[in-house]
């Protein structure tokens, strides 16, 4: 536990004396603990006091760290609950901050917000002035909260490789790169942003130069946030520094361009793609991560209701028949497909796939990336598919009147078809093939299900805080929410925001699902051109769940919150 080694105040006595005279340990518990402290240093090993009372159970890592705080009379604060300054805590590098046991957390009145585990130990802070450059204001935390926030946000300049794909530049760009890319603060925050952003679990980048300041955002479980505001001096050498990493041309700065490259962290292998495109300020970047390494997502983790989950595998179970997941961009429908692939993957099934792009890599499975430069479209790789005896055939996506057409034919002619659909709901699907020109005899036919997603941010199980609402009240906002005739008032939970969840009171995410299974009314309804919302309807009375249920329901379990989902399914 926190206790100063050097320049303690000795007028303030030690952390023993302080709780003994505040009542908060008795004399007996004192020398009870600091016997057994001196028998540990006497084992040579390391430890302080304040530790060793924690251990002994004579008092709380919170009343410690409050005792320090007194001691060297500094702020005593919770990081659970401190937005920390992502430029600051790159100032000092990983070794450093461990080595000190404090980590730079913000600025105030031009000095260095510093968390310690020694705040009154002059020495360190002397160190720290060095280092930094800044005068040092000390503060106190705990230290279990300390050292989860020197993993997490301390400066992630290092660790980064460059995998066996990444980019090496030509030898008449040399030069130039060396004056820019090559820069040293831009190497260091290009990987700090990288590193910190695969840390964070981010999906997506966003460096924006802006008139005066530059902002880096990260989408994270779906929603950007604000990470950081490095100085504007550094845009130009950081856009150099990645489009050199992404094998894109530096010295065209007025069109939008697109590279990509390979990285490793930790053991990680992460694919980047980056995109440019020019702005007033000069040039925005959007980096896409993908972590290859990350293990793919089974069926049953992605949140289906058990009564859904079954329906939808005894679809996927069928020999022929075409399956559509639909939902916006970004709704988690490839993930979806490649839970069923994996799910479908034997020895006995021939399975391939055409997408734009191949977003992982399923052992077992041909894959075939969609070139539109090489006359490779969804629609020929569809054609050329079928001549390659295939059981089950995955489309990315079928975005035209042509490949609908093909899809449905190859799911009357014997194989499974599963593809994506951009549309609202599941019953969209049905008549978003007609709108594509498909008769409806060749739907009515051909289609056998379709399920419509979205993706919920779930909420961060350290700092969620449930509070009971009332019917009356729950009702009148949320007319639709699913109670008993029983329930006069429900507890719901609500964000709050830790460390552990980047202060955003959520942590990853979970599918919200309606799945239509066509049945023989269905069938007749779709070949009588019947309007989306009267197929919802007759779905709806046949067992579907919609997806507005769906949603409350994981509300109405603590999944979630009412507000993330009506911001979804709004």
């Amino acid at each position: 536990m926190a206790q100063n080694r050097r320049g303690i105040n000795k007028k303030r006595g030690g952390i023993g004396d302080l709780l003994v005279e505040n009542g908060e340990l008795t004399r007996e518990q004192l020398n009870q603990a600091l016997e057994r402290h001196r028998e540990k240093l006497q084992q040579g090993s390391r430890g302080l006091l304040g530790q060793t009372l924690v251990d002994m159970g004579f008092a709380s890592e919170e009343v410690v760290t409050k005792a320090i705080a007194r001691q060297a009379n500094v702020d005593l604060i919770s990081l659970d609950s401190y937005n920390i300054d992502s430029t600051a805590a790159a100032m000092l590098d990983p070794d450093t901050a461990r080595r000190y046991s404090s980590l730079p957390i913000g600025f105030e009145n031009g000095r260095l917000v510093v968390a310690m585990m020694h705040p009154n130990d002059i020495v360190t802070i002397d160190d720290l002035r060095l280092i930094t450059g800044y005068e040092v204001k000390p503060v106190c935390v705990s230290d279990s909260e300390l050292k989860m926030a020197i993993e997490k946000f301390a400066n992630a300049a290092t660790g980064l490789e460059a995998d066996e794909e990444d980019y090496l530049p030509e030898e008449d760009e040399k030069e130039e790169l060396q004056t820019s890319a090559d820069d040293k603060p831009a190497v260091q925050l290009a990987n700090l942003i990288i590193n910190q952003a695969i840390r964070n679990s981010a999906s997506d980048v966003h460096i924006e130069p802006q008139e005066k300041k530059m902002r880096v955002r990260f989408r994270i479980d779906g929603v950007l946030h604000e990470t950081m505001q490095p100085p504007a001096r550094l845009h130009a050498s950081l856009v150099s520094r990645v489009k050199v990493m992404a094998g894109m041309d530096i010295a065209n700065r007025r069109a939008p361009q697109d590279g990509r490259t390979s990285l490793k962290l930790d053991g990680r292998a992460i694919d980047l793609r980056v995109a440019s495109l020019p702005s007033a300020y000069g040039e925005k970047l959007t980096l896409r991560l993908l972590d290859r390494s990350e293990r793919l997502i089974t069926l049953p983790e992605l949140g289906f209701p058990s009564s859904q989950l079954k329906r939808f595998r005894s679809l996927i179970g069928k020999p022929y028949g075409c399956v559509l997941v639909t939902g916006p961009t970004g709704s988690g429908k490839t993930t979806t497909l490649y839970a069923a692939l994996s799910e479908l993957n034997t020895v006995e099934k021939h399975i391939i796939t055409v997408e734009d792009p191949i977003e992982y890599r399923l052992a077992g499975i041909n894959q075939v990336q969609v070139n539109p430069r090489a006359g490779l479209t969804f629609a020929t790789g569809l054609r050329s598919i079928l001549r390659n005896d295939p059981d089950i055939i995955m489309v990315g996506e079928i975005r035209d009147r042509d490949t609908a057409r093909i899809a449905v034919e190859s799911a009357l002619t014997g194989h499974l078809v599963l593809s994506t659909l951009h549309t609202n709901d599941a019953a969209g699907a049905i008549t978003r093939l007609g709108d594509m020109d498909i008769e409806p005899y060749l739907t009515a036919s051909s289609v056998i299900g379709v399920l419509a997603q979205r993706l919920v941010r779930l909420l961060c199980k350290n700092c969620r805080k449930p509070y009971t609402i009332s019917r009356q009240e729950l009702l009148a906002s949320t007319p639709d929410f699913p109670l008993g005739k029983e329930e006069n008032e429900v507890t719901l939970y609500q964000a709050e925001g830790c460390l552990r969840c980047a202060h955003t009171g959520y942590r990853g995410r979970m599918g919200v699902y309606e799945l239509l299974q066509i049945s023989d009314r269905i069938r007749h309804m779709t070949l009588q051109r019947k309007s989306a919302g009267e197929i919802a309807e007759v779905a709806v009375k046949e067992g579907m769940i919609t997806l507005r249920r769906d949603g409350y329901l994981k509300v109405k379990q603590g999944l979630t919150t009412l507000e993330e989902s009506l911001r979804v399914l709004a």
